[in-house]
């Protein structure tokens, strides 16, 4: 209504992507990723289990309703530095994996979220679907662009 969007965030906590005013929405489809382009948010507030938001230009239904299925995106540069073992999936994408007998699996193509966990996506000889946990994930050498996962060749 007055073209308020309903936003699914998958940030952690939920609210941290409103401390970002500036987003890139990226249109998405199967056969290929959009164009983005930049919008100010103006407004946000939680609705029941999730969140809508206000963004300048959207002042109608019909305008907010061809936003749907968009992706937000924010600036890298924007992010704060992560800690520890935090790191951002986008910076693991491309990183040779290999498991604990020194076996390489591939390459890391993309990430999935699923209801348990989110699982790593890995392309080399076969597809490995690995889930993103401390038992599973044991390094992370940024410097190397390499990781290394507790998980079986033939799995």
């Amino acid at each position: 209504m007055r073209g308020w969007l309903r936003v699914q965030s998958y940030t952690d906590p939920p609210q941290r992507l409103f401390e970002w005013t500036r987003w890139q929405l990226q249109s998405q489809s199967k056969d290929k990723v959009g164009a983005t382009r930049e919008v100010k948010l103006l407004e946000v507030r939680q609705q029941g289990n999730g969140w809508i938001a206000r963004i300048e230009g959207v002042d109608e239904r019909d305008a907010a309703s061809r936003l749907t299925g968009q992706m937000i995106l924010v600036e890298h540069e924007a992010l704060p530095p992560t800690e520890g073992r935090e790191h951002y999936r986008d910076d693991l994408v491309g990183f040779e994996v290999k498991n604990l007998e020194g076996v390489l699996l591939g390459v890391v193509d993309h990430f999935i979220d699923t209801p348990g966990n989110t699982v790593m996506v890995i392309q080399g000889e076969r597809e490995h679907l690995v889930p993103v946990t401390h038992e599973h994930l044991r390094s992370v050498d940024k410097g190397a662009r390499s990781l290394v996962v507790d998980w079986p060749e033939d799995f």
